[in-house]
């Protein structure tokens, strides 16, 4: 340690190690072609998006206040497929978009029950809901990443949601030894458990973005990825192709009760909506 802290210098270098070692492990973690999506490539979007916007529907926003839920709630907006969407939230935030369908409700996640309200009346449900672990520490990070996220669910499947669309993370698993992998797969498993008529995963890679917030280490991974992006597709994708790919997957029909996303289906579904 007094090494490091007498060559300030050196932890470029560190940070650069520790991106390569990642970048590594992603190789070895290839996600598979996405085969089965190929449906959604001919998919007329516009004739769908009219379709939906038919049935009046609704939906609910979890963590509409981070990165993910931010550029999802601008999706939503744009391609104007709900009747009405319930922002659910600590508090409330500010709306670029002109649009009077965003209704905003302010919750107590620590006493979610006396919320529940809510949650009613909504066909589908977006959690972006999410923290980490060096900002609030271990415990808080399961409580809000599977406590809250797992009692929304509860709340919103008890009250007639029939579709819940979760951002989880790439490497996911219950079994996992890495605490934020294990507590994502985690709750992955315990709302596939509620029976949602469609459950849809989302594992993006690391999330291209520009974060407000000043994190040297997220900056540096972020430019590394965004620079091999192309050569290795299965590293990381943009923030925007995860809102599209909720939105569109929203639109489509399955077969399949469950159904997980991998970072190049999600990048599929951004690079389809850039066409």
């Amino acid at each position: 340690m007094k090494l490091l802290e007498n060559a300030p210098g050196a932890w470029p270098w560190i940070i650069t190690a520790l991106v390569l070692l990642i970048a590594v492990g992603f190789l070895f973690l290839d996600d598979p072609e996405p085969i089965k999506h190929i449906r959604m490539a001919e998919a007329d979007f516009r004739t769908l998006e009219e379709d939906f916007r038919k049935q009046n529907r609704s939906c609910f926003v979890l963590g509409a206040s981070g990165e993910t839920g931010t550029v999802l709630l601008k999706e939503l907006i744009q391609r104007n497929i709900f009747s009405r969407i319930t922002l659910i939230g600590r508090r409330q935030i500010s709306i670029e978009e002109d649009t009077d369908k965003v209704v905003q409700e302010v919750v107590d996640f620590e006493k979610l029950d006396d919320h529940a309200a809510v949650f009613q009346g909504h066909d589908v449900g977006y959690c972006c809901l999410g923290t980490t672990r060096a900002k609030v520490g271990p415990e808080m990070f399961a409580r809000v990443d599977h406590d809250y996220v797992l009692k929304s669910a509860e709340l919103a499947r008890a009250r007639g949601c029939s579709q819940f669309h979760l951002e989880s993370s790439r490497g996911a698993d219950k079994n996992s030894n890495f605490l934020y992998l294990k507590v994502k797969g985690q709750v992955e498993a315990d709302i596939e458990a509620l029976g949602f008529d469609r459950f849809l995963i989302y594992r993006p890679g690391v999330l291209l973005v520009d974060r407000q917030e000043s994190r040297p280490m997220e900056f540096v991974a972020r430019q590394f990825f965004r620079a091999f992006s192309p050569v290795l597709p299965s590293m990381s994708v943009p923030i925007q192709a995860v809102a599209v790919a909720m939105v569109s997957n929203t639109l489509l029909k399955s077969d399949q009760k469950t159904e997980i996303l991998e970072n190049k289906v999600i990048a599929a579904f951004g690079k389809q909506k850039a066409k």
